[in-house]
């Protein structure tokens, strides 16, 4: 279980959230050693203030990816002043499958350039929205997150269907190794969790972490 927790990325990106929630969240993650909180950009000084010792990361561009270039660095550097230090950006996959990667390349690779600039050690994740892209274009997107300079390649927002072992395997093959994997959307059991880490899934995003570690402490009593 705390193998599972230490690959968490405990989401929290409901528009309802209460700060409330987001400092339950929070205790959460200290509590149970999750890799990070993800949150909206709006909670992160809360978060960061509420847990020190919790990784706090956030979205930009969520969920379109369609952000101005300068709106991207914009928020990317708000949310790095607030504290955040993963960043999780969403590529503006309809452009890519439009048939123009070069712009969709372009844009991040500035916002990678952007947020090193402001402070190396941030982990960047880049979102694909593998669901909404054929074979080939989710390689272009795949090639894009290696060129621009980001650490992980993500499978989805969760706003237009989940992860899936299919794309996972498909993005590993295709990413350079030293490229990681995010798997978000959907996960909610601790066989799809384990069906995702398995087909090469480095990191999880879900708001289902909890139930999915009763799951994991039933079995290991059983």
């Amino acid at each position: 279980m705390e193998i599972f927790a230490s690959v968490v990325d405990h989401t929290l990106l409901d528009a309802s959230a209460s700060p409330r929630d987001v400092d339950a969240r929070c205790d959460e993650a200290a509590r149970l050693g999750f890799a990070s909180v993800c949150l909206h950009p709006w909670w992160v000084e809360r978060a960061v203030h509420h847990a020190p010792g919790v990784r706090i990361g956030t979205v930009v561009a969520f969920p379109s990816g369609l952000d101005s270039t300068a709106g991207k660095i914009a928020t990317a550097k708000a949310a790095i002043a607030a504290g955040a230090v993963e960043l999780d950006v969403v590529m503006a996959w309809a452009v890519l499958a439009a048939g123009d990667d070069v712009a969709v390349g372009r844009d991040l690779t500035a916002v990678v350039d952007a947020v090193r600039r402001e402070r190396e050690d941030v982990t960047v994740k880049i979102i694909v929205e593998a669901t909404q892209l054929d074979a080939a274009q989710l390689r272009a997107a795949c090639a894009v997150v290696a060129e621009c300079g980001a650490d992980f390649a993500k499978t989805s927002t969760g706003t237009l269907g989940g992860a899936r072992v299919d794309d996972v395997a498909a993005m590993r093959a295709a990413l350079p190794k030293h490229i990681q994997i995010k798997a978000s959307g959907g996960i909610r059991t601790a066989e799809g969790a384990e069906a995702l880490l398995t087909a090469g899934a480095d990191r999880l995003g879900t708001s289902s972490a909890l139930e999915i570690l009763a799951e994991l402490d039933v079995r290991a009593v059983a």
